[in-house]
């Protein structure tokens, strides 16, 4: 977390929030380049603070849309980013909507995207649903409402094994069989009801002296959950394909992501779209009709500042890719 701390209130739920500083803020302003009277979305908007930052530096800006599924992050996004008027316009929608959210508004295309893909201080501090391991909240972990399973359902009614497979490949947990044998001989004895209770379980689970240093043990599982839970990665290659068929021509999007699962799918999503041609390598002539759809603005990865990471510690596992429309 960030030692640096933003204050606001909102009148509607009447709460004092604290939140954290965006990441990569500079970075986010400067990769969109945005032109004069810009459309911009915000997929992610959270509680706002990378549209604040875009808002201050392009104050030409004709619409910024922000989506968001948490409806709590919304109202308190409303409440700081209301002194841009009508200019603003917030949806409660998940970011796979993108195009038809757009569409539905009178927009067909749009100067920029930007979406940061981790999740927010106040997720983890205020949802109530069990994110984080140090607080004893329900296993809940759903962003939105309506998703069918929740934590709790996965944790006391999946299979050894597929919850063992849940932890290797969406955690990249090394101790994913003896977390997942533990999760399934305790329950048989009672439910797994809360997060404190279950990070007990995997801290149990892993040696001792096998305990990270510089994250909880818990860390891996409790994000492989949220993933499974949420189908965040599926859910990442839906918006991308979207995302890029509303860009304007040079309009850019912006991800950042904050695991190598993320960014894996960011990366092959780019080099895919970039392809204008998918025909095996020893195919004479082109068949598939495919069309380069983006280019690659970001050859490689790029890290946030030393000095932000200092500042944002929140930071610094953060990674962007840049890409705009062809």
């Amino acid at each position: 977390m960030g030692s640096k701390e933003v204050k606001i209130v909102d009148a509607n739920i009447g709460i004092q929030e604290q939140f954290h500083l965006p990441v990569m803020p500079k970075e986010v302003v400067k990769y969109l380049d945005l032109p004069h009277n810009a459309v911009v979305v915000d997929a992610t908007v959270g509680l706002g603070g990378h549209s604040e930052h875009i808002l201050h530096e392009y104050p030409s800006i004709l619409k910024l849309i922000g989506m968001d599924v948490d409806q709590a992050a919304i109202s308190l996004a409303e409440g700081r980013l209301c002194r841009n008027g009508e200019k603003v316009e917030m949806v409660n929608r998940n970011f796979i909507h993108i195009k038809n959210t757009v569409n539905s508004m009178g927009i067909s295309c749009v100067d920029g995207i930007v979406a940061d893909l981790g999740i927010s201080s106040f997720q983890l501090e205020r949802s109530g649903k069990g994110f984080s391991f140090t607080r004893n909240e329900p296993l809940d972990m759903r962003m939105e409402a309506g998703l069918q399973f929740s934590a709790y359902d996965l944790v006391n009614g999946m299979k050894r094994d597929e919850l063992e497979y849940i932890l290797k490949n969406y955690g990249e947990e090394k101790f994913s069989y003896k977390i997942s044998d533990s999760i399934v001989k305790i329950r048989a004895k009672k439910c797994i009801q809360t997060s404190v209770e279950l990070a007990s379980i995997i801290s149990s689970s892993i040696p001792r002296k096998f305990h990270p240093k510089k994250i909880h043990p818990a860390t891996k599982t409790f994000q492989a959950l949220r993933i499974s839970v949420n189908n965040e990665l599926d859910n990442l290659e839906t918006f991308i394909t979207q995302a890029v068929e509303i860009l304007k021509q040079g309009a850019r999007l912006v991800i950042i992501s904050f695991h190598s699962l993320e960014d894996r799918i960011v990366k092959k999503m780019f080099r895919k779209l970039e392809s204008s041609c998918v025909c095996p390598p020893d195919l004479a002539v082109c068949a598939c009709s495919k069309t380069q759809q983006i280019t690659m603005v970001t050859k490689s990865v790029l890290r946030p500042e030393k000095e932000e990471v200092e500042e944002n510690p929140r930071a610094r596992s953060s990674k962007m890719r840049v890409a705009e429309g062809a």
